[in-house]
């Protein structure tokens, strides 16, 4: 959906999206799409050793949800930056909820910004991943 300018308002909440709750068989399918076969993602005993309580989501698998909730919301063609900070890990079992705000809205140079920060939250509360989205309107 192309998103209107004048329609956004600062402050303003996007709808939420739910994710999960995330199971082993996500880490392994999103492994074999991304190449990362790291075994703290798929190997319970192997991710222990290293001192974690499990294994743990990748990274970009949980930027990968936040990003399909900014697509969800805007069109994908309107993406002027999109990025994310990793403040925790993610595990199986945990269901996450990607939420967005409009931070502000200018215009530079003849273009029309929107900016919305973007974020990740388990079903506890504890922010996974947060960023912002820029698209031009």
């Amino acid at each position: 959906m192309k998103i209107e300018f004048d329609k956004v308002e600062q402050g303003q909440e996007l709808p939420e999206m739910k994710i999960g709750p995330i199971t082993h068989a996500d880490l392994v399918r999103y492994a074999g799409a991304s190449g990362d076969f790291n075994p703290i993602h798929n190997d319970k005993e192997f991710a222990i050793a290293q001192g974690l309580d499990g294994t743990i989501a990748h990274g970009m698998l949980v930027m990968a949800y936040v990003g399909r909730f900014c697509s969800n919301w805007a069109d994908q063609k309107q993406f002027k930056f999109f990025g994310i900070k990793f403040k925790a890990m993610t595990k199986p079992g945990q269901t996450l909820t990607c939420k967005g705000t409009v931070k502000r809205k200018k215009e530079e140079n003849g273009e029309k910004l929107v900016t919305v920060s973007v974020e990740a939250i388990d079903n506890l509360g504890e922010i996974k991943a947060g960023g912002d989205l820029v698209i031009s309107c």
